[in-house]
């Protein structure tokens, strides 16, 4: 027996100094440790996971969504809405009664200027006056004999042209004086005005004012402007390979570039028929819809997005996308159990943008009614990178 149970422990010494021998011989040979499967489709988030970081699950949806051209351009005011307050005399400026950026009426006075030669004219128009009375006077009195047949024709021509040519000098007079804001009724008594006003020529906003009290200004000189931005448009410029899809009375959204949170819309009125320069670039109106009464100035610099096009097109909420080296994906949900749901990333092509959706489409076959992450889509993208990190 004690042979036997020899026998039994010498067998198994052999064996383990030949496993030793064995791993002597091959030093390369290493003990593999177990590998921990990953899931091979994504991520795996239980009901509660999602309702705790706010995830939301949803089809892909059909928008209306609109194609649209994006342009740049400016704001500006028709010729008819801005003017330069010129002065048809030269003169001194006597005072100025508004400032820049006050609200004036059409007619409302802005300043006075003294002019000698207003005094002249005044002078001139009251002597023809009186003048004219005696020549009023002379050419009715021919008139009736002549009617009666008892003057000459001669003397009824002669008078009728003196006539005449007084009247003309009286109107040129008045219309001269009511140009320079003078009433002539007013100066008719002998009342002679050594200054005459500058009138607002419209309604509107004084902008620069380039002259002060004192300086001398020569006849149509301007010495301020008024702008009425009630009628205030912007100007587009469109290039070549867009102009064809530009048509009047599509829809229009500017976006001011220096106040990134104003939206205004309105609507395309006319298109010019020309280049601008060597742009390559062409004009195009748009009337603003400004109900809110922003404060837009001329000059203001926008961009703009043109709705070219209505169509249906498959689209989700810009939240359900997420960017990464420079391509868009989102997540869909492939298995939906009743407390966990898996999702897998899947890369798109983005297009149209607009109302807070945005077209998608998938770079690899997906199911017609799959479920995507409309909202909390950051989170796994995060997830994911920490996941690949680790």
């Amino acid at each position: 027996m004690f042979n036997k149970k020899y026998k039994s422990y010498l067998i198994l010494l052999l064996a383990i100094i030949s496993m030793l021998m064995a791993c002597k011989n091959n030093p390369e040979q290493k003990i593999q440790k177990p590998v921990v499967q990953e899931e091979p489709e994504g991520l795996e988030l239980s009901s509660e996971q999602m309702h705790a970081v706010g995830i939301e699950i949803d089809t892909i949806a059909q928008k209306n969504l609109s194609a649209v051209v994006k342009v740049n351009g400016q704001l500006a005011v028709p010729p008819q809405n801005k003017a330069a307050v010129s002065i048809l005399s030269g003169g001194i400026i006597n005072q100025i009664n508004v400032l820049e950026g006050q609200e004036v009426k059409k007619g409302q006075i802005l300043a006075s200027i003294k002019n000698q030669e207003l005094i002249k004219m005044q002078q001139d128009y009251l002597a023809g006056k009186n003048s004219f009375t005696y020549i009023k006077a002379e050419y009715e009195r021919q008139k009736q004999l002549k009617d009666a047949g008892a003057g000459t024709g001669k003397f009824f021509q002669l008078a009728e042209a003196n006539y005449n040519t007084e009247l003309a000098k009286i109107r040129a007079y008045e219309s001269q004086l009511k140009q320079m804001g003078i009433a002539p009724v007013k100066i008719s008594s002998g009342n002679i005005i050594t200054q005459f006003p500058v009138l607002a020529p419209i309604k509107g906003t004084i902008g620069h004012i380039t002259a002060s009290t004192g300086a001398f200004v020569q006849p149509g000189t301007s010495i301020m402007e008024v702008v009425d931005n009630s009628k205030i448009h912007c100007d587009l410029t469109v290039f070549e390979k867009d102009l064809m899809q530009v048509k009047i009375g599509q829809e229009v959204s500017f976006q001011l570039t220096n106040q990134a949170n104003q939206l205004i819309t309105g609507k395309i009125n006319g298109i010019n028929k020309s280049f601008e320069n060597e742009s390559k670039g062409v004009t195009v109106h748009a009337v603003i819809n400004n109900a809110l009464n922003k404060n837009l100035i001329p000059g203001m610099y926008v961009t703009a997005l043109i709705s070219t096009s209505h169509q249906l097109v498959p689209a989700v909420s810009t939240e359900a996308i997420v960017s990464s080296n420079g391509k868009d994906y989102i997540f869909v949900v492939l298995e939906e159990h009743k407390e966990q749901l898996q999702f897998k990333k899947i890369e798109v092509k983005t297009g149209v943008k607009e109302q807070g959706f945005v077209q998608i489409n998938p770079l690899e076959k997906v199911k017609r009614n799959i479920k995507v992450v409309v909202k909390g889509a950051f989170y796994l993208e995060s997830k994911l990178a920490g996941s690949n990190e680790e």
